[in-house]
Protein backbone atom coordinates (compact mmCIF):
# COMPACT_ATOMS: atom_id res chain seq x y z
CA UNK A 1 0.00 0.00 0.00
CA UNK A 2 1.26 3.05 -1.17
CA UNK A 3 1.21 6.33 1.68
CA UNK A 4 2.00 9.99 2.44
CA UNK A 5 3.94 11.23 5.81
CA UNK A 6 4.66 14.40 7.06
CA UNK A 7 8.09 14.55 9.42
CA UNK A 8 8.07 16.25 12.58
CA UNK A 9 11.00 18.08 14.94
CA UNK A 10 10.02 17.13 18.95
CA UNK A 11 13.15 19.24 19.73
CA UNK A 12 11.94 22.31 17.93
CA UNK A 13 8.16 22.08 18.29
CA UNK A 14 5.18 21.68 21.50
CA UNK A 15 3.14 18.58 21.51
CA UNK A 16 0.27 21.34 20.87
CA UNK A 17 1.77 22.16 17.37
CA UNK A 18 2.26 18.58 16.74
CA UNK A 19 -0.75 17.33 17.50
CA UNK A 20 -2.87 20.22 15.50
CA UNK A 21 -0.29 19.25 12.09
CA UNK A 22 -1.23 15.63 12.34
CA UNK A 23 -4.86 15.93 12.44
CA UNK A 24 -4.46 17.83 9.35
CA UNK A 25 -2.48 16.36 7.91
CA UNK A 26 -4.55 12.97 8.68
CA UNK A 27 -7.65 14.39 7.20
CA UNK A 28 -6.05 14.42 3.47
CA UNK A 29 -4.83 10.82 4.01
CA UNK A 30 -1.69 10.77 5.31
CA UNK A 31 -0.90 8.04 7.63
CA UNK A 32 3.09 7.81 8.10
CA UNK A 33 5.37 10.46 10.22
CA UNK A 34 8.88 10.66 10.29
CA UNK A 35 10.94 11.91 12.86
CA UNK A 36 14.82 11.92 13.89
CA UNK A 37 15.86 10.12 17.22
CA UNK A 38 20.00 10.50 15.84
CA UNK A 39 20.90 11.24 19.57
CA UNK A 40 19.24 12.30 23.18
CA UNK A 41 20.47 15.96 24.19
CA UNK A 42 19.26 16.60 27.57
CA UNK A 43 17.29 14.91 30.11
CA UNK A 44 17.06 11.38 28.57
CA UNK A 45 13.33 10.29 30.62
CA UNK A 46 12.09 14.01 29.28
CA UNK A 47 13.08 13.66 25.78
CA UNK A 48 12.16 9.83 26.00
CA UNK A 49 8.61 10.92 27.46
CA UNK A 50 7.82 13.62 24.30
CA UNK A 51 8.53 11.25 21.70
CA UNK A 52 6.32 8.70 23.51
CA UNK A 53 3.66 10.83 24.01
CA UNK A 54 3.53 12.13 20.18
CA UNK A 55 4.04 8.90 18.59
CA UNK A 56 1.11 7.44 20.55
CA UNK A 57 -0.89 10.30 19.87
CA UNK A 58 -0.34 9.42 15.76
CA UNK A 59 -1.46 6.02 16.64
CA UNK A 60 -4.38 6.46 18.10
CA UNK A 61 -5.27 8.58 14.33
CA UNK A 62 -3.99 6.07 12.73
CA UNK A 63 -0.33 7.53 11.20
CA UNK A 64 2.42 5.48 11.75
CA UNK A 65 6.09 6.51 13.05
CA UNK A 66 9.47 5.50 11.59
CA UNK A 67 12.17 6.49 13.88
CA UNK A 68 15.68 8.26 12.17
CA UNK A 69 17.98 6.85 14.16
CA UNK A 70 22.28 6.13 14.54
CA UNK A 71 24.46 3.51 15.53
CA UNK A 72 25.35 6.08 18.25
CA UNK A 73 22.11 6.18 19.65
CA UNK A 74 22.61 2.40 20.61
CA UNK A 75 25.36 3.59 22.48
CA UNK A 76 23.74 6.26 23.74
CA UNK A 77 20.85 4.15 25.95
CA UNK A 78 22.87 1.07 25.76
CA UNK A 79 20.60 -0.71 23.50
CA UNK A 80 21.80 -4.32 21.53
CA UNK A 81 20.86 -4.68 17.70
CA UNK A 82 19.39 -8.01 19.46
CA UNK A 83 16.83 -6.27 21.61
CA UNK A 84 14.70 -3.28 20.08
CA UNK A 85 11.82 -3.49 23.38
CA UNK A 86 13.32 0.26 23.56
CA UNK A 87 11.45 1.47 19.95
CA UNK A 88 8.51 -1.18 20.92
CA UNK A 89 7.68 0.52 24.23
CA UNK A 90 8.36 4.04 22.57
CA UNK A 91 5.38 3.00 20.04
CA UNK A 92 7.44 3.23 17.11
CA UNK A 93 6.34 1.44 13.93
CA UNK A 94 10.06 1.03 12.91
CA UNK A 95 13.31 2.62 12.81
CA UNK A 96 15.05 4.47 10.10
CA UNK A 97 18.95 3.38 10.15
CA UNK A 98 20.33 6.98 9.23
CA UNK A 99 24.36 5.04 8.96
CA UNK A 100 23.72 0.86 8.76
CA UNK A 101 26.00 -1.56 9.83
CA UNK A 102 27.79 -4.86 8.55
CA UNK A 103 24.54 -5.87 7.06
CA UNK A 104 24.05 -8.89 9.17
CA UNK A 105 22.92 -6.76 11.97
CA UNK A 106 19.99 -5.55 9.38
CA UNK A 107 19.13 -8.70 8.56
CA UNK A 108 19.21 -9.46 12.09
CA UNK A 109 16.91 -6.55 13.18
CA UNK A 110 14.19 -7.38 10.39
CA UNK A 111 13.48 -10.99 12.45
CA UNK A 112 12.29 -8.88 15.84
CA UNK A 113 9.98 -10.45 17.39
CA UNK A 114 8.18 -6.82 18.02
CA UNK A 115 7.38 -6.76 14.15
CA UNK A 116 9.17 -3.01 13.72
CA UNK A 117 10.02 -2.21 10.46
CA UNK A 118 13.73 -1.80 9.63
CA UNK A 119 14.13 0.82 6.67
CA UNK A 120 17.37 1.31 5.27
CA UNK A 121 19.13 3.84 3.38
CA UNK A 122 18.79 4.06 -0.13
CA UNK A 123 21.02 7.19 -1.24
CA UNK A 124 24.83 6.30 -0.64
CA UNK A 125 24.88 4.33 -4.24
CA UNK A 126 26.67 1.64 -2.34
CA UNK A 127 26.08 -1.96 -2.77
CA UNK A 128 24.88 -1.88 1.00
CA UNK A 129 21.48 -3.37 0.00
CA UNK A 130 22.75 -6.35 -1.53
CA UNK A 131 25.19 -7.06 1.29
CA UNK A 132 22.34 -6.94 3.66
CA UNK A 133 19.91 -9.16 1.60
CA UNK A 134 22.81 -11.98 1.98
CA UNK A 135 22.19 -12.25 5.29
CA UNK A 136 18.73 -13.40 4.37
CA UNK A 137 16.83 -10.99 6.06
CA UNK A 138 12.72 -10.67 6.33
CA UNK A 139 11.61 -8.85 3.52
CA UNK A 140 8.39 -8.48 5.12
CA UNK A 141 9.81 -5.97 7.91
CA UNK A 142 12.81 -4.50 5.26
CA UNK A 143 12.02 -1.27 3.81
CA UNK A 144 14.19 1.53 2.18
CA UNK A 145 14.19 5.52 1.68
CA UNK A 146 16.07 7.93 0.30
CA UNK A 147 18.05 10.68 2.31
CA UNK A 148 16.33 14.04 2.23
CA UNK A 149 18.87 17.25 1.98
CA UNK A 150 18.86 20.90 3.46
CA UNK A 151 21.60 22.68 1.96
CA UNK A 152 21.01 23.97 -1.62
CA UNK A 153 22.83 22.34 -4.66
CA UNK A 154 23.68 19.22 -2.09
CA UNK A 155 20.42 17.13 -3.32
CA UNK A 156 21.01 13.96 -5.65
CA UNK A 157 20.90 14.00 -9.18
CA UNK A 158 18.67 12.44 -10.81
CA UNK A 159 21.14 9.91 -12.71
CA UNK A 160 22.02 8.63 -9.14
CA UNK A 161 18.44 8.57 -8.09
CA UNK A 162 17.53 6.16 -11.02
CA UNK A 163 20.86 4.28 -10.20
CA UNK A 164 20.10 3.40 -6.83
CA UNK A 165 16.40 3.32 -6.67
CA UNK A 166 17.03 0.44 -9.07
CA UNK A 167 19.12 -1.52 -6.99
CA UNK A 168 16.78 -1.52 -4.34
CA UNK A 169 13.58 -2.15 -6.98
CA UNK A 170 15.19 -5.32 -7.83
CA UNK A 171 14.63 -6.74 -4.27
CA UNK A 172 11.20 -5.54 -4.13
CA UNK A 173 11.29 -3.58 -1.11
CA UNK A 174 9.10 -0.92 -0.06
CA UNK A 175 10.63 2.90 -1.24
CA UNK A 176 10.19 6.37 0.48
CA UNK A 177 11.61 9.23 -1.20
CA UNK A 178 10.99 13.08 0.47
CA UNK A 179 9.58 16.56 -1.18
CA UNK A 180 9.75 19.53 0.19
CA UNK A 181 7.25 22.20 1.04
CA UNK A 182 7.88 25.62 0.29
CA UNK A 183 6.43 27.39 3.31
CA UNK A 184 7.89 24.58 6.08
CA UNK A 185 10.74 26.38 8.47
CA UNK A 186 11.31 22.99 10.64
CA UNK A 187 14.13 20.82 10.02
CA UNK A 188 16.77 18.85 12.10
CA UNK A 189 19.31 21.35 11.23
CA UNK A 190 19.87 25.56 11.60
CA UNK A 191 21.04 25.25 8.00
CA UNK A 192 17.91 24.71 5.68
CA UNK A 193 16.81 25.40 2.20
CA UNK A 194 14.22 22.83 1.52
CA UNK A 195 14.33 19.30 2.56
CA UNK A 196 13.91 17.21 -0.91
CA UNK A 197 16.03 13.99 -2.03
CA UNK A 198 16.13 15.50 -5.61
CA UNK A 199 18.13 18.70 -6.14
CA UNK A 200 15.81 19.32 -9.37
CA UNK A 201 12.54 19.22 -6.75
CA UNK A 202 13.83 21.85 -4.55
CA UNK A 203 11.68 24.91 -5.85
CA UNK A 204 8.90 23.15 -7.44
CA UNK A 205 5.42 23.26 -6.09
CA UNK A 206 4.59 19.92 -4.07
CA UNK A 207 2.09 18.75 -6.43
CA UNK A 208 4.83 18.62 -9.62
CA UNK A 209 7.43 17.29 -7.20
CA UNK A 210 4.51 14.11 -6.14
CA UNK A 211 3.50 13.70 -10.11
CA UNK A 212 7.30 13.45 -11.07
CA UNK A 213 7.71 10.66 -8.99
CA UNK A 214 4.16 9.16 -9.64
CA UNK A 215 5.57 9.23 -13.27
CA UNK A 216 8.82 7.85 -12.76
CA UNK A 217 7.33 4.88 -10.83
CA UNK A 218 9.90 3.61 -8.63
CA UNK A 219 9.13 4.96 -5.03
CA UNK A 220 6.16 4.03 -3.18
CA UNK A 221 5.64 6.30 0.01
CA UNK A 222 6.12 10.54 -0.07
CA UNK A 223 7.12 12.13 2.95
CA UNK A 224 7.13 16.14 3.46
CA UNK A 225 10.59 16.61 4.95
CA UNK A 226 10.25 19.89 6.69
CA UNK A 227 7.27 21.24 8.77
CA UNK A 228 5.06 22.81 8.75
CA UNK A 229 3.66 22.18 5.08
CA UNK A 230 0.65 24.50 4.74
CA UNK A 231 -2.97 23.42 4.18
CA UNK A 232 -2.81 24.25 0.57
CA UNK A 233 -0.03 22.10 0.40
CA UNK A 234 -1.47 18.69 1.68
CA UNK A 235 -4.47 19.43 0.23
CA UNK A 236 -2.29 19.58 -3.12
CA UNK A 237 -0.31 16.79 -2.15
CA UNK A 238 -2.57 14.03 -1.73
CA UNK A 239 -4.85 15.34 -4.75
CA UNK A 240 -1.39 14.34 -6.80
CA UNK A 241 -0.91 11.11 -4.76
CA UNK A 242 -4.43 9.80 -4.55
CA UNK A 243 -5.96 10.58 -7.98
CA UNK A 244 -6.65 7.60 -10.24
CA UNK A 245 -4.43 9.65 -12.80
CA UNK A 246 -1.48 12.08 -13.03
CA UNK A 247 -2.62 15.74 -12.94
CA UNK A 248 -1.28 17.65 -15.28
CA UNK A 249 -1.38 21.54 -14.40
CA UNK A 250 -2.56 23.33 -17.28
CA UNK A 251 -2.73 27.51 -17.53
CA UNK A 252 -5.61 27.69 -19.34
CA UNK A 253 -6.58 31.02 -21.69
CA UNK A 254 -8.98 33.37 -19.56
CA UNK A 255 -11.90 33.35 -22.84
CA UNK A 256 -12.53 29.26 -22.95
CA UNK A 257 -15.73 28.29 -24.16
CA UNK A 258 -17.58 25.76 -21.97
CA UNK A 259 -16.19 22.98 -24.55
CA UNK A 260 -13.29 23.70 -24.32
CA UNK A 261 -12.91 23.77 -20.70
CA UNK A 262 -15.02 20.55 -20.88
CA UNK A 263 -12.56 19.28 -23.25
CA UNK A 264 -9.63 20.07 -21.23
CA UNK A 265 -10.71 19.64 -17.35
CA UNK A 266 -13.69 17.23 -17.26
CA UNK A 267 -11.79 14.42 -19.94
CA UNK A 268 -9.21 11.68 -18.82
CA UNK A 269 -6.84 11.60 -21.41
CA UNK A 270 -4.75 8.56 -23.08
CA UNK A 271 -1.82 9.15 -24.45
CA UNK A 272 -1.91 8.08 -28.30
CA UNK A 273 0.70 5.18 -28.14
CA UNK A 274 1.87 5.53 -31.83
CA UNK A 275 4.33 8.53 -30.41
CA UNK A 276 5.70 11.65 -32.17
CA UNK A 277 8.18 13.32 -31.10
CA UNK A 278 6.59 16.50 -31.33
CA UNK A 279 2.80 15.63 -29.63
CA UNK A 280 1.17 14.37 -27.04
CA UNK A 281 -1.92 13.01 -29.02
CA UNK A 282 -5.35 12.87 -27.20
CA UNK A 283 -7.50 11.80 -30.18
CA UNK A 284 -10.74 10.19 -28.19
CA UNK A 285 -11.83 13.97 -27.71
CA UNK A 286 -12.41 14.22 -31.52
CA UNK A 287 -14.69 11.15 -31.98
CA UNK A 288 -16.68 12.07 -28.15
CA UNK A 289 -16.79 16.19 -29.53
CA UNK A 290 -16.71 15.96 -33.64
CA UNK A 291 -20.34 17.86 -33.99
CA UNK A 292 -18.90 20.62 -31.21
CA UNK A 293 -18.06 23.75 -32.94
CA UNK A 294 -14.33 25.04 -32.62
CA UNK A 295 -14.00 28.38 -34.45
CA UNK A 296 -10.33 29.65 -35.06
CA UNK A 297 -8.88 31.23 -32.51
CA UNK A 298 -5.91 34.12 -32.67
CA UNK A 299 -3.30 32.05 -34.68
CA UNK A 300 -0.47 31.85 -31.99
CA UNK A 301 3.04 29.99 -32.39
CA UNK A 302 3.57 26.39 -30.47
CA UNK A 303 5.96 26.25 -28.20
CA UNK A 304 6.72 23.11 -26.06
CA UNK A 305 4.05 22.60 -23.31
CA UNK A 306 1.29 24.81 -25.46
CA UNK A 307 -2.10 22.73 -24.95
CA UNK A 308 -3.85 22.42 -28.38
CA UNK A 309 -7.64 21.93 -29.53
CA UNK A 310 -8.31 21.31 -33.20
CA UNK A 311 -9.86 23.91 -34.95
CA UNK A 312 -12.80 23.43 -37.35
CA UNK A 313 -9.94 24.14 -39.90
CA UNK A 314 -8.34 20.68 -39.08
CA UNK A 315 -10.87 18.39 -40.71
CA UNK A 316 -10.85 14.82 -39.17
CA UNK A 317 -8.79 15.72 -36.53
CA UNK A 318 -11.34 18.68 -35.21
CA UNK A 319 -11.70 18.18 -31.27
CA UNK A 320 -8.24 16.66 -30.91
CA UNK A 321 -6.40 17.58 -27.62
CA UNK A 322 -2.95 17.86 -27.82
CA UNK A 323 0.51 18.93 -26.29
CA UNK A 324 3.41 20.14 -27.72
CA UNK A 325 6.87 18.53 -26.85
CA UNK A 326 8.44 20.94 -28.86
CA UNK A 327 7.96 24.23 -31.04
CA UNK A 328 5.62 23.71 -33.98
CA UNK A 329 4.47 26.15 -37.07
CA UNK A 330 0.76 26.63 -36.84
CA UNK A 331 -1.23 27.67 -39.55
CA UNK A 332 -4.89 27.82 -37.34
CA UNK A 333 -5.33 24.35 -37.63
CA UNK A 334 -4.60 24.30 -33.71
CA UNK A 335 -6.39 26.68 -31.60
CA UNK A 336 -3.85 27.17 -28.38
CA UNK A 337 -5.93 26.95 -25.59
CA UNK A 338 -3.50 26.76 -22.74
CA UNK A 339 0.02 25.63 -21.84
CA UNK A 340 1.27 23.32 -19.09
CA UNK A 341 2.63 25.36 -16.41
CA UNK A 342 6.34 26.13 -16.85
CA UNK A 343 8.01 24.33 -13.82
CA UNK A 344 5.78 20.94 -15.02
CA UNK A 345 7.02 21.02 -18.56
CA UNK A 346 9.59 18.51 -17.29
CA UNK A 347 7.23 16.18 -16.56
CA UNK A 348 6.05 15.79 -20.51
CA UNK A 349 9.06 13.79 -20.68
CA UNK A 350 7.96 10.88 -18.26
CA UNK A 351 4.75 10.83 -19.30
CA UNK A 352 4.87 6.92 -21.16
CA UNK A 353 2.58 6.23 -24.58
CA UNK A 354 -0.95 4.74 -23.42
CA UNK A 355 -0.61 5.95 -20.44
CA UNK A 356 -3.84 8.51 -18.98
CA UNK A 357 -3.57 11.64 -16.83
CA UNK A 358 -5.56 14.83 -16.15
CA UNK A 359 -5.36 18.53 -16.87
CA UNK A 360 -5.81 20.17 -13.97
CA UNK A 361 -6.42 23.97 -13.79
Amino acid sequence: MRRIGVSLYLSKSTFEEDQAYLDLARTYGFTRIFTSLLEIEGDTTEVINKYKRTIDYGNSIGMETILDISPGLFKQLDIGYDDLSFFKELGAAGLRLDLGFTGLEEAMMTKNPYGLKIEVNMSSGTKYIDNIMSYHPNTDYLCASHNFYPQKYTGISQAHFEETTACFNKHRLTTAAFVTSQVGQLGPWPVQTGLCTLESHRELDIQTQVTHYRLMGTIDDLIIGNAYASEAELKSMSEAFFSKHPLLPVEPLLDLSAIEKKILFDETHIFRGDRSEYLIRSTATRVKYKAEDFPVREVKPIEKGAVIIGSNDFGQYKGETQIALSSLENKGERNVVGKIKQEAIFLLDDLKPWSSFCLAE
